[in-house]
């Protein structure tokens, strides 16, 4: 699991280059997390730095939801490929990934620690968002 703080999330939250998604449960009363999704994106590339699902939620297309609504947004942002990278152990993300769209790139050898671990690394091409033509003004 990633090892990040409060502080980790509120500075991507504030930071213009950050993307914080968040997926509510429908409910009655206040509103309870069923899961996020942290992105960071540079130029034309973004990375997904972190995705969790509450485990009660999982299985029930939450994290899904999450990737696509990141594929949505993205390239509004002038994104047109993302990042991540993932524990070779955690089989669950991978298929996750894999049936989003994503492709393995590469492995990056003892890339976690606690316990070491190799990171695979998966992309995904984005397609550009439609562009907008000016209205003609010749009637």
């Amino acid at each position: 699991m990633a090892q990040w703080t409060a502080g980790d999330y509120r500075n991507l939250a504030t930071d213009s280059l950050g993307l914080l998604l968040v997926a509510e449960l429908d409910r009655m009363g206040p509103p309870a997390v069923a899961g996020f999704a942290a992105f960071h994106h540079l130029l034309d590339e973004a990375e997904l730095r972190n995705i969790a699902v509450d485990p009660a939620q999982r299985r029930k297309g939450v994290g899904r939801e999450l990737v696509a609504e990141g594929r949505r947004r993205l390239p509004e942002l002038g994104v047109s490929r993302i990042f991540l990278e993932v524990r070779a152990s955690n089989l669950a993300a991978q298929r996750l990934y894999l049936s989003t769209g994503f492709r393995i790139l590469s492995r990056r050898r003892e890339y976690y620690r606690d316990p070491p671990e190799d990171a695979l690394i998966f992309t995904m091409e984005l397609a550009s968002p439609p562009e907008v033509s000016a209205p003609d003004r010749n009637p």
